[in-house]
């Protein structure tokens, strides 16, 4: 590598300068991936990846382009600068784009305070191997599994740095360490699966691959016999491990780059009610040992909590400085970035208020409906909201569960949907989107 992070993007933002560039800003980013699968307690599969990737942006007026590449060498610096000069000359105007104004860039971040990088040594592949097995083990060892289809275990370390002509240079690192197991009852036609996982910033937090084996078991040993749901409209009970995706599309409908092309269910609901009173939405990028935080933004302004639904009502776009520009607004400091591309908006982490009530308080009081733990394919309307998704989980009658389910589709409309939205007080604390369990009411469901 020719020098360090911070060396890399200087030599970049020179050799931008140099090529005639009015401005630019550049990332450099050093990574480390270590992935072990295992089946029938044997060693399956083993990569490793590891290097440095670099990226430059480049602005001409109103003008951009970005260009990457994984070779750190002065003389692909100076090429890419020239080659991002010359595209840049031929791509069209825009008068969105820009760097931030010096006095919007974070001053006195802490991303030690964060605690995302966890010192510790690298696992050898040996442990690796070793925690998969254990958690294969585990999950056979529960009655009713009859295989397990695939067991990983991985760690990844990465180190990004961002700087532009600005004046704003900063970075930081993060760690993670997952294992993950899939198994499967019945045989033939009859198959089920289920699956369970943790991923930590830090290992010493990670849960014992015993503990992720058995879940991964007991949960697909409940799958077995699913059949089809009857059809009819019914209440829908997201559980925990899936809730997320439901309160994942608000997040898309409320992103900076949908809004300003009008393709979004929300783009005229700023100011609306679009969950029950009593709930919010709120972004918190400080949360330490949490994988979606980040001490500033790809545009070095500072990230900071804030309500995205407060009591109900939506009141803030997910914006970077140009899906503010076009808006007329100011940037939530929610740019995010790669090498290959310059900024968009996107928003990490993320709590909806819990309730006060048990996933099993609901099911309760849901009667007769839908469970559901697992979902597949999606048919979302970005413009108007329709929903359709095919699910699994399980038949609810008298407020217990009665039988497994499978192959069904939920559907109606995600703003009607999410105006029903009652939250149980389920949510795992250490995830990027703390999500409980969520009952809608009165979706329709295909089923027999």
């Amino acid at each position: 590598m020719a020098g360090t992070l911070p060396d890399l993007t200087d030599q970049l933002l020179t050799a931008a300068r140099n090529a005639g560039a009015d401005a630019a800003d550049a990332i450099a980013v050093d990574g480390t991936s270590v992935s072990i699968d295992v089946l029938g307690g044997k060693l399956e599969h083993a990569e490793r990846s590891e290097g440095v990737e670099i990226g430059l942006r480049v602005i001409l007026g109103k003008r951009q382009a970005c260009v990457s590449a994984s070779d750190t060498s002065s003389r692909t610096i100076s090429e890419m600068a020239e080659r991002a000069v010359a595209m840049a000359r031929e791509a069209p105007a825009d008068p969105t784009v820009g760097l931030a104004a010096p006095e919007q860039l974070v001053e006195n971040w802490d991303a030690g305070a964060l605690d995302l990088y966890d010192s510790t040594d690298e696992p050898d592949p040996a442990v690796l191997q070793d925690d998969a097995a254990r958690a294969e083990a585990a999950a056979l060892a529960v009655d009713g599994v009859s295989q397990v289809q695939a067991t990983s275990a991985g760690y990844g370390r990465r180190h990004v740095h961002l700087a532009a002509t600005n004046g704003f240079s900063g970075g930081y690192g993060r760690t993670d360490r997952a294992l993950s197991c899939v198994a499967i009852t019945g045989s033939g036609t009859d198959m089920e699966r289920d699956y369970f996982g943790d991923m930590r910033i830090h290992q010493s937090d990670l849960m014992s691959p015993e503990e992720i084996g058995r879940i991964a078991g007991e949960r697909t040993a409940e799958r077995a016999g699913a059949r089809k749901p009857p059809t009819g409209s019914f209440p829908v009970l997201y559980d925990e491990r899936i809730s997320s995706s439901l309160i994942g599309h608000l997040v898309q409908a409320i992103n900076g780059a949908a809004i300003a092309r009008g393709a979004s269910w929300l783009r005229d609901a700023m100011g609306e009610q679009v969950l029950p009173k009593g709930i919010s939405l709120t972004e918190e990028p400080l949360r330490p040992r949490t994988s979606g935080s980040r001490p500033f933004d790809a545009e070095g302004l500072a990230t900071q909590n804030r309500n995205v639904v407060d009591d109900g009502v939506l009141t803030s776009w997910t914006l970077d400085l140009a899906t503010a520009r076009k808006l007329g607004l100011e940037s939530t400091g929610n740019a995010s970035r790669g090498p290959s591309a310059p900024p968009s908006p996107s928003l990490g982490n993320a709590t909806l208020t819990p309730g006060t009530q048990t996933r099993e308080d609901l099911m309760s009081d849901m009667g007769t409906g839908l469970l559901i733990t697992s979902m597949i394919g999606s048919s979302i309307n970005a413009t108007t909201g329709d929903y359709s998704r095919g699910a699994s989980g399980f038949w609810v009658e008298n407020g217990q569960i009665a039988y497994p389910v499978n192959e069904c589709t939920v559907a109606g409309n995600l703003r009607d949907m999410l105006l029903t939205l009652r939250p149980a007080n389920d949510a795992r604390q250490h995830l990027s989107r703390r999500v409980p369990s969520c009952l809608i009411e009165g979706l329709t469901i295909a089923g027999e």
